[in-house]
């Protein structure tokens, strides 16, 4: 059976469409009478408006689209529900979309999102979205970048001091007593793991001159690109293994602590690590892990907040928000005796 129509409910009701629009989307304007026969009317007939009809003619949707790198990431869930919260004070639902670190995927969600005529978006992206979203813009869909920024400022942003972030990682390492630091992680074209490195390799080469930092690439930022570092580590001699590893994100750094213990390589007696995100899950690991806080659902709530006012005043100029990160140390990282 087709669905009823509003011109059925006007017919129903003995009004005109008009009246039925305007209990629809501005009932103030209808007297009490006619408003109980117009909803009386809907009921009987099971009508359901057609949003998506009515977002075409206003030129805007009630949604706002989301795209982060990793779902799975206990780090994006916290972040993807600072901003639904935010969003939901306003009414406003959120789309996710889940790149899994694919650039590909990603300009897919984009344009899924500029077809739907989302009201703007929050994105945390693979590689260079800027032109994606600067025809967004153009469009009069808004975005807010969200876990980085862009080189040329030309877009709002909430992010964290990664760089800073490396060099907190690397100086506890050091002074803990660790001299063979590496770095795991990737892909580097991904700002933050770019960042972090730079931050590690900086507070290292001033602290420990003439030393570096080894770099163990992974293919991606989970469990078990950790998982695989760690089984390479364990492959190698003991003096050709490096005596701390800082870890991207926590999801690697649990990945290599995984399969450090299960070939007999003690955490931190033999390598020490440490993480990025602070999840909760790190707090929980068989030895407990030493980890860079970012305030993840903080980050979300900012950048949904902003983006809401760029909604209100799209010709506002750009503002970017910089979270600075914490060391909580824990006895992955121990000092050796």
């Amino acid at each position: 059976m087709p669905s009823a129509s509003v011109k059925d409910v006007a017919a129903l009701a003995g009004v005109s469409v008009g009246t039925v629009s305007n209990v629809l989307n501005r009932p103030e304007r209808v007297s009490d009478g006619v408003l109980e026969r117009v909803q009386a009317a809907i009921a009987e007939l099971g009508f359901v408006r057609n949003n998506a009809a009515r977002q075409l003619r206003m030129g805007q949707g009630s949604g706002i689209g989301m795209v982060v790198l990793d779902v799975g990431n206990p780090f994006f869930a916290s972040l993807i529900r600072g901003a639904e919260d935010r969003a939901a004070r306003d009414g406003l639902s959120v789309l996710v979309g889940n790149s899994d670190e694919n650039e590909q995927r990603e300009a897919n969600y984009l344009t899924m999102f500029e077809q739907e005529r989302i009201r703007g978006v929050l994105i945390s992206p693979v590689g260079d979205a800027i032109p994606r979203l600067h025809r967004l813009r153009e469009r009069g869909i808004p975005s807010v970048l969200v876990d980085r920024t862009s080189l040329d400022r030309s877009f709002s942003s909430v992010a964290v001091d990664d760089v800073a972030g490396g060099r907190l990682a690397a100086s506890h390492l050091v002074e803990q007593g660790f001299r063979r630091v590496a770095y795991a992680g990737g892909p580097f074209a991904i700002e933050q793991v770019a960042d972090r490195y730079r931050g590690v390799a900086e507070e290292i080469a001033s602290t420990l001159p003439g030393s570096g930092v080894e770099t163990l690439e992974t293919d991606n930022l989970t469990l078990e690109g950790g998982q695989r570092v760690g089984a390479a580590l364990a492959g190698r001699r003991a003096s050709d293994r490096p005596d701390a590893v800082f870890a991207a994100n926590d999801l690697v750094a649990i990945g290599l602590l995984q399969s450090l213990l299960q070939a007999g390589i003690r955490v931190p007696e033999d390598v020490a690590l440490i993480g990025y995100d602070d999840i909760a899950f790190a707090s929980a690991a068989v030895v407990p892990l030493t980890s860079i806080r970012q305030p993840s659902q903080e980050i979300g709530a900012t950048a949904m907040d902003l983006l809401l006012q760029l909604t209100a005043q799209p010709d506002a100029p750009p503002v970017h928000v910089e979270f600075q990160p914490a060391l909580v140390a824990r006895a992955s990282t121990a000092a050796r005796g």
